[in-house]
């Protein structure tokens, strides 16, 4: 798509899925177009799939094209399959590379310089669904865009898979870029697969990400400390609740931390999070707020009180990526 384009406004159908699909719809999406996706749910990437089922694109698998203000009918480019590469043998005999590039949230604004760098260079692009995927337009028309997204509660790729396809690919010459929304390193299972990649001879550079842990609740006006309320803030797991034989956490230790608690991937489990605080020595009435699709067109707050924050939350239908906050500093909406 031309930068100089303008879709804003427009019903946009997309009569083709091909690898780079997923970067042109999530560009139609900030240029706030109505997007329809000629397929059904179950042909879809896991990265599409997950829009559709957020209600983000439409999807008609008889669509008229004549209904619509636009038609792409094809891709800015095409991918090969991974069976269509060259074999390391007669490309290059040395190990590649992997570079884990935390994308930061969904808009690509955010993305750092180094960040779009390397998309440009990667032979391989392996990314998930939260990564500011309208980015990839950066990319080269050769490149493979492996899609390993992982839907809360829906479709996913193992992480041992994942780390298998970026150390396969390395190992056969190739330079890979793993591409995450917010930072690899802060729930984003980084660690695992540079280990992986190290255990094999294996280089790896990393791209830092600005962390969803502090960017949502600042695109909502929120500041994690503030000098005149709050010292610090803890970010912690939500993805299980709390007494869970799965869960470290020592909730009764944070409740008592004094600092802002923001828990990531903790919409499904809020309501057991909040009862475990209050039951712990925090006040029902401590404030709290939900910031979903942050960075997002879609973006959207909610605030209430800690005890009430998970119906006010599930009652306006937010849902995931959302991050949380509780604390004194979720009252405020310093941009207002």
């Amino acid at each position: 798509m031309s930068p100089e384009l303008s879709f804003t406004g427009l019903s946009v159908l997309l009569a083709r899925v091909t690898p780079h699909s997923v970067a042109i719809v999530h560009a139609l999406l900030r240029d706030e177009a109505r997007v329809t996706v000629a397929a059904h749910l179950d042909d879809l990437p896991t990265s599409l799939r997950d829009l559709a089922e957020r209600g983000l694109v439409t999807l008609d698998g008889t669509a008229d094209p004549t209904a619509y203000d636009v038609v792409l009918r094809a891709d800015v480019s095409t991918s090969p399959s991974t069976a269509d590469l060259p074999t390391a043998a007669a490309t290059s005999p040395a190990i590649g590379s992997v570079t884990l590039l935390g994308g930061g949230l969904g808009d690509p604004g955010l993305l750092t310089v180094a960040g779009i760098e390397a998309i440009r260079r990667a032979d391989v692009i392996v990314h998930d669904r939260l990564a500011p995927l309208s980015a990839l337009r950066h990319a080269r028309d050769d490149v493979v865009v492996i899609d390993v997204g992982k839907i809360p509660r829906g479709d996913f790729t193992p992480q041992e898979r994942i780390n298998d396809v970026i150390v396969e690919h390395a190992l056969a010459g190739r330079n890979v870029l793993r591409f995450k929304g917010g930072d690899n390193f802060v729930f984003g299972r980084g660690g695992e697969e540079a280990e992986a990649c190290t255990a094999r001879g294996i280089p790896v550079t990393v791209i830092p990400g600005i962390s969803s842990s502090i960017a949502a609740p600042a695109l909502a006006g929120i500041p994690v400390t503030h000098r005149a309320l709050v010292q610090g803030f803890t970010v912690v797991s939500g993805h299980v609740p709390p007494g869970d034989d799965r869960s470290t956490l020592d909730w009764g230790a944070i409740a008592r931390s004094r600092t802002t608690i923001v828990v990531l991937m903790g919409v499904a489990t809020l309501g057991a999070i909040a009862e475990t605080l209050v039951s712990e020595g925090m006040s029902p009435q401590t404030p709290a707020a939900v910031v979903a699709d942050a960075g997002l067109p879609s973006m959207r707050a909610v605030r209430a009180p800690l005890a009430e924050i998970a119906e006010t939350s599930a009652r306006e239908g937010l849902g995931a990526p959302a991050v949380v906050v509780i604390g004194d500093v979720a009252a405020l909406d310093v941009l207002r």
